[in-house]
């Protein structure tokens, strides 16, 4: 499979022109092997680095790009952090012309981002179809302690080679299942600010993930037996999540309340004893299950008493937070994409609202769909107790700046 991403360079019926950098993708068993052949229909040459961990050093082995030079990071505790990307731009050579990641999504996001500071173009080589980032113009960091979204670059074109991905541990297919599912409750946040505030939303975007991601689903015991076709559609979906955030500029086609949940956890508040070893899908994949049967119970409540929304407090912040993560947070928030909402908007749209929570997968469907792939479905799978649930919930929204229905809670009460 081909994915020739030059023909979203147009103008869109949304009546905007979206940006694409990616060429082309190719998903296909033993396409690592031709990578001279994909830099030449690229038009690229030169002084070639790339980046790997040690584990997909080893897993490359025999099909590796031939390289100028090659940066091997160890793997232990290895996160997209500041501290990862320093370690990469002081091993890389000045004269590097081009980077290449070969690995999963952490190995992406330091090169991608090593890319963006050196100004120089990125090719994406993914090993496993754990996360939907491969083809996205931002990097999720952890920058300083604070879950962000960095600019970055985008690849000039991906080479997924399936051989290696269908050879890696399960576990990363399932964590790239549980990020895919996350786009109905993604997409569907995304429909609610648009209906609420007038958000601009791209009904072509929205659409190519709606059956990506469907096209996952219907994978998903094709993915448990290992079955390459299964496999296909899953990279498949991924790339089109990145194509869609680099189309839009910005994570919003892929990433909402789902997303900001993994966040809060991955950003381990020490006061509210959260934290997860589970990878990012794996978090994604449980907070999906969370986020559905909130907005559902909300979309079933008969009556709901509304308030304006009321903003975020800088001592309520600080107080939740602690001081270090805290002043993250509150310059996160400084422009509040909730502040101005009424309660007469919310109310004027809840009919609306309800019917795009329909959609939604219900929890018990989403449960049933990873038992059979065997994925993580409850916090208690990834080391959390179901007593966190509330906190979760309630604290966030606090972890993007993003208008989502989890963030609109506050200004409902039941």
């Amino acid at each position: 499979m081909v994915i020739d991403a030059k023909e979203y360079r147009r103008v869109c019926s949304c009546g905007r022109k979206h940006e694409m950098t990616t060429d082309f993708c190719v998903v296909e068993s033993g396409c690592l092997k031709k990578m001279d052949e994909y830099l030449a229909q690229a038009g690229m040459s030169g002084f070639c680095a790339v980046v790997y961990d040690e584990n997909t050093y080893k897993a490359a082995e025999g099909v590796r790009p031939v390289a100028d030079q090659e940066i091997v990071l160890n793997p232990e505790h290895l996160h997209a952090t500041e501290k990862a990307v320093a370690q990469v731009l002081e091993q890389l050579s000045p004269k590097a012309q081009y980077l290449i990641a070969v690995g999963a999504g952490t190995i992406h996001d330091i090169t991608r981002y090593c890319a963006h500071e050196r100004e120089i173009p990125f090719i994406s080589c993914p090993t496993a179809a754990s996360v939907d980032g491969f083809c996205s113009s931002v990097a999720a960091m952890t920058w300083y302690g604070c879950k962000k979204t960095m600019p970055a670059r985008a690849p000039r074109f991906v080479v997924a080679d399936l051989d290696i991905i269908a050879k890696a541990p399960l576990f990363l297919a399932r964590s790239g299942f549980g990020d895919m599912v996350g786009k109905y409750v993604a997409l569907s946040d995304w429909k609610i600010a648009a209906v609420v505030t007038g958000e601009f939303y791209c009904e072509e975007i929205s659409e190519m993930m709606e059956k990506a991601t469907a096209a996952v689903l219907e994978s998903a015991k094709g993915i448990a037996e290992r079955n390459m076709e299964a496999f296909e559609k899953l990279t498949y979906g991924l790339l089109m999540s990145g194509l869609a955030m680099q189309l839009m500029g910005n994570s919003r086609p892929a990433s909402g309340a789902e997303h900001h949940v993994s966040h809060l956890i991955e950003t381990a508040p020490e006061s509210m004893g959260i934290s997860s070893d589970a990878l990012h899908g794996e978090k994604v994949g449980v907070a999906t299950i969370l986020a559905s049967a909130e907005y559902h119970r909300l979309a079933g409540m008969k009556e709901i008493k509304w308030r304006d929304y009321p903003g975020l407090e800088e001592s309520f912040i600080l107080e939740t937070f602690g001081e270090e993560l805290g002043k993250g947070l509150i310059e996160e928030n400084r422009q509040d994409c909730a502040q101005g909402i009424t309660k007469e908007m919310l109310a004027a749209h809840w009919e609306e609202v309800c019917a795009i929570i329909d959609k939604i997968p219900g929890p018990d469907q989403l449960r049933s769909l990873y038992r059979q792939i065997g994925a993580k479905a409850e916090l208690a799978d990834i080391g959390l107790t179901e007593e966190k649930t509330g906190m979760l919930l309630d604290y966030s929204p606090i972890a993007r700046n993003r208008l989502t229905l989890m963030r609109l809670r506050r200004a409902m009460e039941a």
